[in-house]
């Protein structure tokens, strides 16, 4: 009696042949896929390599990634700032914290929140999808080989490359952060400062601070990058007790935040001289950034480093976890650490 209802329900002449393909229990699969199946099936699709679509989800990546972790250490940047330009007032972290709690309350502790994020949007956009367009096409004209044996130089020079653009993206929203988190009283929001400044010095306001701005930010994305990808391959070479092929999505994922957090600890160090000189340069009127360094002296240009460590080296760890878990949800590849290709083997003797 069931079967047979059964048979008719199947056969019904008001199913669609879609449902009735997908009821039929002798079909291994229906001609048709259901929406759920058109839904899995893109979902396992990967992006190809190297095409547009491969570099405008990597700038997606890249906004999330530098978006979302600059904006969430403001406070920690806002203090690391008035103690690079007011290390009377400012003697240490904590001192700074308590100081701007005192005077502006907890709110304060926000300030320049907005050009933060949409200036680090931005940047993140051409910082990582350009990384990834310099590093296929450098690639593509040094060769296989070349581009095996001398890959750190590879690097380096994609990533200082895509920061030169990404920095001309940055600068103007940097300026207004910092005229706002270490000029008393100058203005409270993005929509007050940027009006007032291009009042006050037109345009060049928004990017005397560039050149200063470049030799914090290269040199800070070329050891980003180099040391991010060279320690991730010593990672997986190692440390890790297995091959990357048969580590789990979230065991890389481990790999790529502490390759992360152990190349921002790097990057604050090299970067450190030239952010305390674009940090005084945007509160100093009309001073050119030789002006600023002569003054700071040497070791002026090293306060605030111990809290920049902290934010660089939790920043930078968080971009990568970020930027490759954007990778994974997206289906975007993530090439495996580079292997000495076949034709180069052969040409060393190596098995």
């Amino acid at each position: 009696m069931f079967s047979a209802l059964f048979d008719a329900a199947r056969n019904s002449p008001f199913k669609t042949p879609l449902s009735r393909a997908q009821c039929d229990a002798g079909s291994e699969r229906a001609l048709v896929p259901s929406g759920e199946q058109r839904i899995q099936a893109a979902a396992s699709r990967e992006v190809e390599f190297a095409s547009n679509e491969f570099y405008a989800l990597c700038a997606v990546g890249g906004i999330l990634s530098c978006g979302l972790t600059h904006t969430a250490v403001v406070p920690l940047d806002l203090v690391k700032c008035r103690l690079q330009v007011d290390q009377a007032k400012y003697k240490n972290l904590f001192h700074g914290f308590k100081v701007t709690v005192a005077e502006e309350g907890a709110r304060g502790l926000a300030k320049g929140w907005a050009p933060t994020f949409f200036g680090y949007s931005a940047q993140g956009a051409f910082k990582f999808g350009l990384y990834e367009v310099f590093k296929v096409q450098y690639a593509n004209l040094i060769g296989e080989e070349n581009a095996y044996l001398y890959r750190t130089w590879l690097y380096l020079g994609a990533s200082a490359s895509a920061e030169f653009f990404a920095d001309i993206a940055l600068a103007p929203l940097e300026a207004a952060k910092v005229k706002i988190q270490t000029t008393p009283g100058y203005a409270n929001t993005m929509r007050q400062a940027m009006p007032k400044m291009m009042g006050e010095e037109g345009i060049t306001a928004f990017y005397k601070g560039l050149v200063p701005l470049w030799c914090r930010q290269i040199p800070y994305t070329m050891m980003k990058f180099a040391c991010f990808e060279r320690t991730v391959e010593l990672l997986y070479k190692h440390v890790v007790p297995k091959p990357r092929a048969d580590c789990s999505k979230g065991e890389q994922l481990v790999v790529t935040f502490a390759a992360g957090y152990i190349a921002g600890v790097f990057c604050a160090i090299v970067s450190h001289p030239a952010d305390v000189v674009v940090s005084k340069l945007n509160q100093a009127k009309g001073s050119s950034a030789f002006d600023v360094a002569k003054k700071l002296g040497f070791m002026g240009m090293w306060h605030g480093l111990t809290p920049r460590i902290i934010m660089i080296g939790t920043l930078t760890a968080l971009q990568w976890f970020i930027y490759d878990g954007v990778k994974v949800a997206l289906s975007i590849p993530r090439p495996p650490p580079p292997e000495m290709p076949e034709s180069l083997k052969k040409k060393l003797g190596v098995e």
